[in-house]
């Protein structure tokens, strides 16, 4: 079918800089894909609402080229006036029923790409959605893009859940570019709309969605419910639809004894697999519903979509799983973790989805870290922190340290490719000496990984999955594998923990326990890079920097002022340093007793081997 699209595109000033390069690029490119069958506009908003024509105009050459003209041109306002953005461009569609009888044949599509709060015209969030909802009429669908972590995301998702659409979060630290352009490719080719799968009255019983807007090139409609009569040997399903300029109607007739010679000759491997998907489905949109509607509804739409969970043991927002450890007999036991009331949707809905496994079903494909083949020198950070630098071309280890107060918290991997980062927050001892430095540790790690809305939050009591949105919590006690697209965390009881990320490396967090009896000590984590060959070459960090090669020369060993530790010169990144060797402790392997690794220590801070100063890598947040 061919398309009326009307793009709405935020340009207040917090847009400026990569955010309003890579929209551009994005929209050159989308503007040059699209069809010369398909009808367009643009609308800009900032503090003052523009269009490029107000009108839809077809996608000729010339047309096409003008439009890029003006995406090339246009320049930042100041405020959000995201409301009235969004009346302009739902105005502009609208008018294919008014005026423009010929185009509603045409499947319309509204997207709107935003990186922030409305701060002008109406800023009141529930009457923007009431303005929204009672605009469009459910004529057609609104798909939302929030560009950034800044942006309230769950208004955009209850705006486009209200009509038709889905939201999708673009993350400014990764290729937004080729992100925006892979959201528009899934909505480019519109195949039919206003499709209806209708079943014959009393057959069915609790069925999920079967009214979609439209169905797009590549997609998939997936309709579940019970059947009323189990006696039934045959069952019919009509299918009906609109193309362009044409009805679309097919009945579809299954016979029972058919579908099961067929599933059983497939080999499938869940026998109660239409049942659970059904569940699954029934889930999803027991817990969308409950963005919309008031709070006893709420609580009614929650107790339904719990009981489901545990019934058929989806983990979502609305449970927790205790994990039992190898001496325990009943593996995995649901239990109910009461919600906040913001929490936010099943996460099912995007693309993250979180599988938990209990240690008598260890996964056949990861193996736990004390079993699984380490390499023999890592890069890594421990104790007072610590950090030690293997580096492979010199078969040789360097070692610094990083003298900062309890709080603060560092960045130890950072890829701006990706928006992959692990941050290590500081603790002291418990009793500390005024005026001394008495020795820090990382008390607290925070693992993320945007592509995924992965979040691992790490401190010596608790592991805790994706804690922004309500995640699962495992104590030290636990042994646990967790899936979650793209991410593997092993947690090996009382011992450590291993973080594989596919297209991105292997990490390793220790756990060290004290005395408890200690009035000085704390628990404390150690952190090491098990893999990293994949990483970026952009990745920075205080260990983050040296995943790739760095060269140095030593010259000059000589005595030091200790006699087990000798100085010597130093060349690395052009800068002469006093270097000393000396030993530090690698838990990565053993835990609790360490082994010794001889490495070449750079004094205050390291400086003159890391880029910068210390202090470069502070950062504000854990995530």
């Amino acid at each position: 079918m061919n398309k009326n699209v009307v793009f709405v595109i935020d340009i207040s000033g917090s847009m400026r800089g990569q955010k309003v390069k890579q929209t551009k690029e994005a929209l050159l490119k989308i503007l040059g894909d699209m069809q010369p069958g398909d009808y367009f506009d643009l609308v800009l908003f900032g503090t003052r609402v523009q269009s490029w024509k107000g009108s839809l105009v077809q996608a000729s050459e010339a047309n096409l080229q003008a439009a890029q003209d003006f995406v090339r041109g246009f320049s930042l306002d100041e405020a959000t006036n995201l409301n009235g953005g969004l009346l302009r461009g739902i105005e502009i569609l609208n008018q294919v029923q008014e005026s423009l009888p010929e185009l509603s044949n045409h499947a319309s599509i509204l997207i709107m790409l935003t990186d922030g709060d409305p701060t002008e015209g109406v800023t009141d969030r529930s009457q923007i959605l009431k303005n929204v909802r009672n605009a469009i009429r459910g004529r057609f669908p609104l798909y939302n893009l929030g560009f950034g972590h800044n942006v309230d995301f769950n208004f955009l998702e209850v705006m486009s859940m209200e009509n038709n659409g889905r939201a999708q979060r673009i993350y400014e630290d990764r290729d937004a570019t080729q992100q925006l352009q892979g959201f528009y490719s899934q909505v480019a080719k519109p195949l039919l709309v206003d499709v209806d799968l209708q079943y014959p009255q009393d057959a069915v019983l609790a069925l999920t969605q079967n009214h979609h807007k439209q169905y797009y090139e590549g997609s998939e409609i997936v309709v579940a419910g019970r059947i009323a009569d189990n006696k039934q040997s045959s069952f019919k399903a009509d299918v009906q639809a609109h193309g362009e300029g044409q009805e679309f109607s097919i009945t579809c007739l299954v016979d029972e004894e058919e579908m099961k010679k067929l599933l059983r000759e497939r080999g499938h491997m869940l026998e109660n697999h239409v049942e659970r998907l059904w569940a699954y489905l029934t889930i999803q949109e027991l817990l969308a519903k409950r963005m919309k509607v008031d709070r006893e509804e709420r609580a009614n739409l929650s107790s339904q979509a719990l009981r489901m969970s545990l019934d058929y043991g989806f983990v979502t927002p609305l449970t927790s799983m205790s994990i039992r450890g190898m001496a325990d007999q009943d593996g995995l036991k649901p239990t109910i973790d009461k919600p906040s009331e913001d929490s936010p949707p099943l996460e099912m809905l995007g693309p993250r989805r979180t599988f938990v496994l209990s240690a008598l079903q260890p996964s056949p494909t990861h193996s736990s870290s004390n079993t699984q083949r380490l390499p023999d020198r890592v890069t890594g950070v421990d104790t007072d922190p610590h950090f030690i630098i293997h580096v492979p071309q010199k078969e040789d280890t360097l070692c610094f340290n990083i003298n900062e107060e309890p709080g603060v918290i560092l960045s130890l991997v950072q890829d701006p490719n990706t928006g992959f980062s692990v941050n290590g927050q500081l603790i002291g001892n418990k009793a500390r000496s005024p005026g001394q430095h008495d020795g820090t540790y990382f008390g607290r790690l925070g693992i993320a990984n945007p592509a995924t809305d992965f979040q691992l939050e790490v401190t010596p009591q608790n592991i805790t999955l994706n804690p922004g949105f309500g995640g699962p919590v495992f104590s030290w006690r636990d042994q646990a594998v967790l899936r979650q697209d793209g991410v593997v965390v092993t947690i090996n009881k009382k011992r450590n923990l291993v973080v594989s990320v596919d297209d991105g490396g292997t990490f390793e967090v220790v756990l060290h326990r004290v005395w408890k009896g200690s009035s000085v000590h704390q628990d404390f984590l150690g952190f090491y890079v098990l893999d990293s060959h994949r990483m970026s070459a952009r990745t920075h960090g205080l260990l983050g920097q040296f995943f790739h090669p760095i060269g140095f020369e030593v010259s000059d060993i000589r005595p030091g002022s200790d006699p087990t530790k000798p100085d010597a010169t130093m060349v690395v990144r052009n800068r002469r340093l006093t270097v000393t060797r000396g030993l530090q402790k690698d838990y990565s392997k053993d835990p609790r007793h360490g082994a010794e690794v001889s490495c070449w220590f750079i004094h205050n801070n390291g400086a003159g081997l890391i880029d910068g100063a210390y202090t470069d890598y502070i950062v504000p947040d854990i995530f």
